[in-house]
Protein backbone atom coordinates (compact mmCIF):
# COMPACT_ATOMS: atom_id res chain seq x y z
CA UNK A 1 0.00 0.00 0.00
CA UNK A 2 3.12 2.58 0.14
CA UNK A 3 2.12 5.71 2.72
CA UNK A 4 -1.15 4.72 3.07
CA UNK A 5 -0.60 1.17 4.31
CA UNK A 6 0.36 2.87 8.19
CA UNK A 7 -2.86 4.78 8.16
CA UNK A 8 -4.93 1.98 7.67
CA UNK A 9 -3.09 -0.78 8.85
CA UNK A 10 -2.77 -2.65 5.91
CA UNK A 11 -0.54 -4.86 7.82
CA UNK A 12 -2.55 -6.03 10.12
CA UNK A 13 -5.57 -6.61 8.07
CA UNK A 14 -3.36 -8.63 5.81
CA UNK A 15 -2.41 -10.74 9.20
CA UNK A 16 -5.82 -11.48 9.94
CA UNK A 17 -6.79 -11.89 6.32
CA UNK A 18 -9.34 -9.24 7.32
CA UNK A 19 -11.55 -6.39 5.49
CA UNK A 20 -10.57 -3.11 5.96
CA UNK A 21 -13.73 -0.99 6.75
CA UNK A 22 -13.52 2.41 6.73
CA UNK A 23 -16.09 4.31 8.53
CA UNK A 24 -17.63 7.88 8.86
CA UNK A 25 -20.78 10.04 9.88
CA UNK A 26 -22.63 12.83 7.55
CA UNK A 27 -25.64 15.14 8.55
CA UNK A 28 -28.05 16.06 5.55
CA UNK A 29 -30.73 18.59 6.56
CA UNK A 30 -34.13 19.42 4.56
CA UNK A 31 -32.18 22.30 2.91
CA UNK A 32 -30.67 20.15 0.12
CA UNK A 33 -27.25 20.92 -1.51
CA UNK A 34 -26.86 23.36 -4.64
CA UNK A 35 -25.78 21.06 -7.33
CA UNK A 36 -25.21 22.04 -11.36
CA UNK A 37 -28.29 22.18 -12.76
CA UNK A 38 -30.26 24.00 -16.38
CA UNK A 39 -32.70 26.53 -17.04
CA UNK A 40 -34.02 28.11 -19.67
CA UNK A 41 -32.01 31.43 -20.42
CA UNK A 42 -32.95 34.38 -18.45
CA UNK A 43 -34.78 32.12 -15.52
CA UNK A 44 -32.89 31.45 -12.64
CA UNK A 45 -33.73 28.11 -11.46
CA UNK A 46 -35.82 28.34 -7.66
CA UNK A 47 -35.65 25.18 -5.49
CA UNK A 48 -38.42 25.82 -2.55
CA UNK A 49 -37.84 24.03 0.50
CA UNK A 50 -39.09 23.17 3.78
CA UNK A 51 -38.75 25.82 6.38
CA UNK A 52 -37.52 25.68 9.92
CA UNK A 53 -37.73 22.38 12.21
CA UNK A 54 -38.35 20.06 9.43
CA UNK A 55 -36.17 17.35 10.82
CA UNK A 56 -32.40 16.27 9.84
CA UNK A 57 -30.84 12.73 8.66
CA UNK A 58 -27.55 11.70 10.15
CA UNK A 59 -25.69 8.82 7.87
CA UNK A 60 -22.71 6.43 9.19
CA UNK A 61 -21.30 4.78 6.43
CA UNK A 62 -18.75 2.03 6.03
CA UNK A 63 -16.72 1.13 2.90
CA UNK A 64 -15.38 -2.37 2.91
CA UNK A 65 -12.24 -3.79 1.01
CA UNK A 66 -10.51 -6.91 0.39
CA UNK A 67 -8.14 -7.66 -2.19
CA UNK A 68 -10.38 -10.20 -4.89
CA UNK A 69 -13.69 -9.41 -2.87
CA UNK A 70 -16.43 -7.07 -4.36
CA UNK A 71 -16.14 -3.55 -2.62
CA UNK A 72 -19.31 -3.33 0.02
CA UNK A 73 -21.25 -0.06 1.26
CA UNK A 74 -22.60 -0.69 4.25
CA UNK A 75 -25.17 1.91 6.20
CA UNK A 76 -27.60 2.94 8.58
CA UNK A 77 -29.67 6.05 9.23
CA UNK A 78 -31.32 8.10 11.87
CA UNK A 79 -33.97 10.77 11.70
CA UNK A 80 -33.33 13.64 14.32
CA UNK A 81 -36.69 15.58 14.98
CA UNK A 82 -35.33 18.08 17.14
CA UNK A 83 -36.72 17.38 20.52
CA UNK A 84 -36.29 18.49 23.54
CA UNK A 85 -33.25 16.40 24.87
CA UNK A 86 -32.97 14.01 21.53
CA UNK A 87 -29.38 12.93 20.75
CA UNK A 88 -27.98 14.70 17.59
CA UNK A 89 -25.94 12.10 16.74
CA UNK A 90 -24.81 8.28 16.73
CA UNK A 91 -24.14 6.90 20.13
CA UNK A 92 -21.55 4.65 20.59
CA UNK A 93 -23.66 1.52 20.80
CA UNK A 94 -24.66 2.58 17.42
CA UNK A 95 -21.50 2.16 15.96
CA UNK A 96 -20.84 -0.83 17.75
CA UNK A 97 -24.10 -2.40 16.16
CA UNK A 98 -23.08 -1.07 13.02
CA UNK A 99 -19.39 -3.06 12.92
CA UNK A 100 -21.15 -6.17 14.29
CA UNK A 101 -23.46 -5.71 11.34
CA UNK A 102 -20.57 -6.06 9.07
CA UNK A 103 -18.91 -8.14 10.46
CA UNK A 104 -21.84 -10.75 9.95
CA UNK A 105 -22.39 -9.37 6.24
CA UNK A 106 -18.77 -9.89 5.30
CA UNK A 107 -18.25 -12.92 6.93
CA UNK A 108 -14.94 -12.61 8.56
CA UNK A 109 -12.63 -10.21 11.17
CA UNK A 110 -12.43 -5.99 10.14
CA UNK A 111 -10.07 -3.63 10.58
CA UNK A 112 -12.49 -0.72 11.21
CA UNK A 113 -10.82 2.89 10.32
CA UNK A 114 -12.16 6.15 11.61
CA UNK A 115 -11.45 9.46 12.20
CA UNK A 116 -10.88 11.04 15.99
CA UNK A 117 -14.61 11.86 16.62
CA UNK A 118 -15.42 11.64 20.48
CA UNK A 119 -17.76 9.14 19.80
CA UNK A 120 -15.54 6.96 18.18
CA UNK A 121 -12.83 7.33 20.96
CA UNK A 122 -15.44 6.03 23.64
CA UNK A 123 -13.89 3.88 26.28
CA UNK A 124 -16.60 1.11 25.95
CA UNK A 125 -16.04 0.84 22.28
CA UNK A 126 -12.44 0.14 22.47
CA UNK A 127 -13.33 -2.50 25.41
CA UNK A 128 -15.60 -3.96 23.39
CA UNK A 129 -13.13 -4.18 20.50
CA UNK A 130 -10.41 -5.67 22.95
CA UNK A 131 -13.13 -8.36 24.20
CA UNK A 132 -13.94 -9.40 20.39
CA UNK A 133 -11.04 -10.65 18.32
CA UNK A 134 -13.10 -9.83 15.19
CA UNK A 135 -12.61 -6.40 15.44
CA UNK A 136 -9.64 -4.13 15.34
CA UNK A 137 -9.72 -0.69 15.92
CA UNK A 138 -7.03 1.83 13.98
CA UNK A 139 -7.76 6.13 13.67
CA UNK A 140 -6.79 8.17 11.07
CA UNK A 141 -4.41 11.26 10.85
CA UNK A 142 -6.03 14.24 12.76
CA UNK A 143 -7.72 16.28 10.01
CA UNK A 144 -7.83 13.70 7.09
CA UNK A 145 -10.54 13.47 5.68
CA UNK A 146 -8.86 13.50 2.50
CA UNK A 147 -8.27 9.83 3.43
CA UNK A 148 -10.94 8.03 4.05
CA UNK A 149 -13.29 7.11 1.01
CA UNK A 150 -16.58 7.57 2.39
CA UNK A 151 -16.31 11.33 1.97
CA UNK A 152 -16.63 10.44 -1.58
CA UNK A 153 -19.82 8.42 -0.98
CA UNK A 154 -21.15 11.15 0.49
CA UNK A 155 -20.25 13.62 -2.26
CA UNK A 156 -21.81 11.08 -5.06
CA UNK A 157 -25.45 10.91 -2.71
CA UNK A 158 -24.94 15.00 -2.38
CA UNK A 159 -24.39 15.75 -6.35
CA UNK A 160 -26.41 12.85 -7.87
CA UNK A 161 -29.26 12.77 -5.45
CA UNK A 162 -29.72 15.22 -3.01
CA UNK A 163 -28.60 18.10 -4.91
CA UNK A 164 -31.42 20.61 -6.30
CA UNK A 165 -34.23 18.82 -4.25
CA UNK A 166 -37.13 20.40 -2.23
CA UNK A 167 -37.73 17.74 0.01
CA UNK A 168 -41.49 17.75 1.29
CA UNK A 169 -40.69 16.04 4.47
CA UNK A 170 -37.99 14.19 6.48
CA UNK A 171 -39.48 10.36 5.13
CA UNK A 172 -39.18 12.35 1.51
CA UNK A 173 -35.08 13.07 2.25
CA UNK A 174 -34.76 9.48 3.75
CA UNK A 175 -35.90 7.92 0.80
CA UNK A 176 -33.79 9.92 -1.33
CA UNK A 177 -30.50 9.03 0.87
CA UNK A 178 -31.63 5.40 0.57
CA UNK A 179 -32.26 5.73 -3.08
CA UNK A 180 -28.51 6.58 -3.53
CA UNK A 181 -26.86 4.92 -1.31
CA UNK A 182 -28.72 1.51 -2.47
CA UNK A 183 -27.66 2.56 -6.48
CA UNK A 184 -24.09 2.87 -5.11
CA UNK A 185 -24.83 -0.23 -3.38
CA UNK A 186 -24.69 -1.80 -6.83
CA UNK A 187 -22.14 -0.74 -8.49
CA UNK A 188 -18.73 -1.76 -6.56
CA UNK A 189 -16.60 0.39 -8.99
CA UNK A 190 -18.31 4.01 -7.65
CA UNK A 191 -17.17 2.31 -4.08
CA UNK A 192 -13.54 1.38 -5.51
CA UNK A 193 -13.50 4.72 -7.29
CA UNK A 194 -13.59 6.44 -3.88
CA UNK A 195 -10.82 4.45 -2.37
CA UNK A 196 -8.47 5.38 -5.56
CA UNK A 197 -9.42 9.20 -4.71
CA UNK A 198 -7.84 9.10 -1.65
CA UNK A 199 -4.77 7.85 -3.33
CA UNK A 200 -4.63 5.19 -0.98
CA UNK A 201 -4.49 1.67 -2.43
CA UNK A 202 -5.16 -2.29 -1.05
CA UNK A 203 -2.83 -5.04 -2.15
CA UNK A 204 -3.42 -8.93 -1.79
CA UNK A 205 -1.80 -10.64 0.85
CA UNK A 206 2.16 -11.71 0.42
Amino acid sequence: MGAGDVAVGGSTAAALDAWIVFEDEAGMSMTPPRARTWGRRGVTPVVRVCGGSCGRVSIAALTCYKPSERSRLIYRHRVHTRRKGERRSFAWTDYRDLAVRAHLQLGGPIVLVRDNLNTHRAADLRKYAAEHDWLTIRQLPSYAPDLNPVEGIRSLVRRGFTGNVGFTDADHLVRTIRHGLRHIQRRPRLIDACLAETGLTIRPRE
